[in-house]
């Protein structure tokens, strides 16, 4: 195989050196070069290398994927480890190095360790890149930590990505990129709420339409370190790794460890990686095919005050405005009547459902809706049968518990028998019940978890068996849909979304907090992913007030759902959401096939064929100008000819200068036809709304 491999796919390139026999390095990872022929791809080389003007060792100083302190990096090492002390820095050779199609393996050794590297370039752009790493000695080796990295040229210099809270996921930061080192790590057991999500380097002011980018996702669900590292001598990089608890990790002779698997896309504008993460997820053999339902989630409904009657007249009123899918959540198993016991007491509650749940799935499923079941099967109540009997099987550093949250602690899986109840319990509830759908949520950050009795860190040992549990129920129940909820937002990364049909976005359903949190999740995620719901007209965990379609609006752009108390909503109001309800089914075929975009205050989804696309202008506060002035309608074909129009039942707007009787002049039925380059250009009056309001367009090819 030749010493400078090219990788090109989706107008990406990546050429990698392979010369000297060790670690690959990138030569570049970018926009496409086009075919490149041998001598090119030497003179490329030659002329990527760096002048060696002296550092901390002569000559240049090569940084692998996988950096090593040996070829002279004195900044983030690759791994970290030791044997007894020794081989704590490595010089890995290559063994061999094989091709296939886009993917390149290559396999190397040094200090008694076997070295697996898999770089691969997915049809949609996406690099993708992960180490196995497997002890060939004699005696153990402890593993702290293995980092990945890919280069990003000087031109990098700025930096986005993310932080947040409870009912605030994924708030973007801002950053200079600029020398020294940037870490984001997470020790919460989980993704977390202030997830770095996606790493991002980009040139000066980018945006969503424009500016080279180049970003770092890693599917991973528990703990993770994340860098972005500046150096003197002009080098550049983004890379991530689990984040290790102390003796976490040790390899006995012929054990292995694999990093997660890393995701890096490159492009102009944000909205371009998001398109290659989206085409990715969507041309995954497990990605959801069917339309996606209409979901009625019943928590901010009955919250734990179970009744069948109460929630079959709940069911009726679902089914009355569209619904297809019904989930009743927390409070139907145990003695759990509130959220301070009976978790892991997976049975039906004789109290709250003396005949079981038959009568409420029969009625839900007889008005045609699929019928599902909120479960927090990686957590344990202190107050609960399962821990009397088992007080074992709780995570924990030693004999001490942690100390609880919401009463709660965590279910130690990595132990057989734990998981095998779990597994036991789950399997008999979906075998036993009509169940189509779970909604899978994980309430609580892992606080000292610990395998007992030993008190080994176990984090990572926690979250490969949270995986091999929901790939379990998958292989035994491939039709039940799975929902990935963690007290809100908290666990939303690819690691889970390979065994998951959606994310639950927040907690927080506030439609002004969800257009920012929705807007940044759809970075990464398409739409169809992406639970949104329609809350009641005062959000449940801001007290803040919203007009119907305000709400209806913003959970149009994603898994539509309702998390509202229908039976005490009025007729105008229930016909007004049927309306918003008939709307999400017209358009979901287009909104989770299409290309996401966004340009200030509009976001939209654009038809992979540019012939269709529905736009949402949004105003989440007052305009500095009045009236606002044009907008740009992304994304659309700059030759074609469209018919743009109001879209019912979001064209109502509703600012000062329409209650004066003075309409914007193109805000008709009849609307205007203008080619695709003058819609994105920005020859678009905007109307004048009142704060927290939004509208809806829909441009069609003619």
């Amino acid at each position: 195989m030749a010493d400078i491999v090219s990788l090109r796919a989706a107008g990406v390139g990546v050429v990698l050196d392979l010369a000297g026999g060790t670690l690959p390095r990138v030569l570049h990872w970018g926009a496409d070069l086009g075919p490149l022929t041998a001598a090119e791809l030497a003179d490329l080389r030659l002329a990527a290398a760096p002048q060696p003007i002296g550092f901390s060792v002569d000559g240049p100083v090569e940084v692998a994927v996988l950096p090593e302190q040996s070829a002279g990096w004195l900044g983030t090492p690759g791994l970290v480890g030791n044997r007894g002390g020794r081989d704590f820095s490595t010089a890995f050779r290559v063994a061999s190095a094989a091709l296939d199609g886009d993917t390149l393996t290559v396999e190397a050794v040094d200090a008694g360790l076997g070295l697996v590297l898999t770089i691969e370039l997915t049809p949609q752009g996406l690099l993708k890149q992960r180490a196995v790493l497997t002890n060939l000695g004699d005696t153990p080796f402890e593993v702290d930590g293995v980092t990945l990295v890919l280069p990003v040229p000087q031109t990098a210099t700025e930096l986005l990505d993310f932080t947040g809270h409870h009912l605030r996921e994924r708030a973007p930061v801002r950053t200079p990129f600029t020398q020294g080192l940037r870490v984001r790590e997470n020790r919460t057991g989980r993704t977390g709420y202030d997830a770095a999500y996606l790493t991002v380097a980009g040139t000066a002011g980018f945006d969503d339409r424009s500016g080279e980018v180049w970003a770092l996702h890693t599917a991973w669900s528990g703990n993770l370190r994340t860098i972005a590292e500046r150096t003197f001598h002009s080098v550049s990089l983004l890379g991530s790794g689990e984040l290790l608890g102390s003796g976490e990790v040790v390899l006995a002779p012929g054990e292995s460890y694999a990093t997660p698997w890393q995701y890096w896309a490159h492009g102009v504008g944000l909205d371009a990686v998001s398109a290659r993460f989206h085409d990715y997820l969507r041309a995954r053999p497990t990605h959801p095919r069917t339309p996606r339902p209409v979901v009625v989630n019943t928590w901010e409904a009955v919250y734990f005050d179970h009744d069948l009657a109460r929630l079959t007249d709940l069911a009726d009123a679902a089914a009355e405005v569209g619904a297809e899918r019904f989930v009743l959540d927390d409070g139907w198993f145990g003695a759990r009547r509130d959220d301070r016991r009976a978790l892991g007491d997976w049975h039906v509650s004789e109290q709250a459902w003396p005949n079981g749940l038959g009568p409420l799935i029969d009625h839900v499923t007889g008005l045609g809706m699929q019928f599902g079941l909120w479960v927090e099967p990686e957590m344990i109540s202190e107050d609960s049968d399962l821990a009397r009997a088992h007080p074992d099987w709780i995570m924990a550093a030693g004999q001490r518990l942690p100390r609880p949250a919401r009463a709660q602690q965590v279910l130690d899986l990595a132990n057989p028998a734990a998981y095998a109840h779990i597994l036991d319990r789950l399997d008999a509830l979906l075998s036993e019940h009509a169940i189509s759908y779970l909604k899978w949520d994980h309430n609580r950050d892992l606080v000292e978890a610990g395998h007992r009795p030993t008190g080994r860190a176990g984090v990572h040992g926690q979250t490969l068996a949270a995986y091999r549990l929901l790939d379990e129920l998958r292989a035994r129940h491939p039709s039940v849909e799975i929902e990935s909820c963690s007290s809100g937002g908290s666990r939303v990364d690819l690691g889970i979304l390979a065994r998951t049909d959606r994310v639950w976005v927040s907690d927080c359903i506030d439609a002004l907090e969800r257009q920012a949190i929705q807007r940044w999740t759809n970075l990464l995620i398409p739409w169809e992913l992406m639970g949104t719901h329609v809350g009641a007209d005062v959000a449940h965990t801001t007290r803040r007030r919203h007009v119907l379609d305000f709400r209806a609006g913003t959970a149009l752009f994603g898994h539509f759902g309702i998390e509202w108390n229908l039976t005490t909503v009025s007729d105008v109001d229930r016909a007004r959401l049927a309306e918003w309800v008939a709307l999400y089914k017209e358009l979901r075929g287009l909104l989770h096939s299409g290309v996401s975009v966004h340009s200030g205050p509009v976001h939209g989804v654009v038809a992979a064929d540019g012939s269709d696309a529905v736009f949402a202008i949004v105003a989440t506060g007052t305009s500095e100008l009045y009236p606002p002035g044009p907008v740009r309608l992304p994304g659309l074909n700059p030759e074609a000819t469209y018919h743009v129009r109001p879209l019912p039942p979001g064209d109502i707007a509703d600012g000062n200068a329409a209650d004066w009787g003075v309409p914007l002049p193109w805000w008709t039925p009849t609307g205007v036809t203008l080619r695709g380059r003058a819609l994105t250009a920005g020859v678009l009056q905007a109307p004048v709304l009142y704060p927290e309001r939004l509208v809806l367009i829909r441009a069609t090819e003619v």
